[in-house]
């Protein structure tokens, strides 16, 4: 059987819109390589190094910045995020795809930096369950709420270059759209450059 490459899949979405669990969902189901994006964020509670994130500190980030090692980085909630690039395309070129949960900014990196990269923007039902949902979710204060939700409306607005758009209000049906459009990303005649040749020679 001819080998693929492997797939970049963006999945961006405004924080609280539920893509980290669709993108737990995704992994468990499909032999996905999560992106470890290195932050210089504190590390959340459970949350492991290496993991979940890469913590490091500012000064170590931007030194990476310099030597270009990131496939994409920004600076979300006053703090940086990075995609080290070299491990992922040592991983595609062996035939793994890819999960990228990343920010609207970063995703317009990778656009760049990875030709072949799919994406998709899943949003809330509304703002109104989204502030409900970051309320109840009980981690950030009222203040890093209402940034959240300025953010939201400003990723909601820029969201018109995605490939596909999914609506988080039912998680099963948000994640069987997920899965299909996964599945057609897996299909791409780019992804299998020497299928012809070997088809042909048999």
């Amino acid at each position: 059987m001819v080998k693929r490459q492997g797939v970049p899949f963006v999945l961006c979405a405004p924080s609280g819109a539920g893509k980290s669990t669709l993108a737990k969902k995704l992994c468990a189901e499909f032999d996905l390589a999560f992106s470890v994006s290195c932050t210089t964020r504190a590390p959340r509670q459970g949350e492991i190094d290496g993991v979940h994130y890469c913590f490091v500190t500012k000064e170590d980030f931007e030194e990476k910045i310099r030597n270009n090692e990131f496939a994409e980085w920004a600076v979300v909630h006053g703090n940086y995020y990075g995609t080290p690039l070299k491990p992922v395309l040592e991983k595609l070129e062996q035939g793994k795809d890819m999960l990228f949960d990343i920010d609207i900014q970063g995703a317009a990196q990778l656009s760049l930096s990875l030709p072949r990269a799919r994406f998709v923007f899943v949003f809330p039902p509304s703002l109104t369950v989204l502030r409900e949902r970051l309320e109840k979710r009980g981690t950030d204060s009222a203040e890093t709420i209402e940034r959240r939700m300025k953010n939201a409306q400003g990723e909601i607005e820029g969201s018109h270059w995605f490939e596909a758009w999914i609506v988080n209000d039912d998680l099963d049906t948000a994640y069987d759209e997920l899965r299909a459009f996964y599945l057609s990303c897996t299909l791409n005649p780019k992804l299998f450059p020497q299928l012809l040749k070997s088809v042909l020679e048999k």
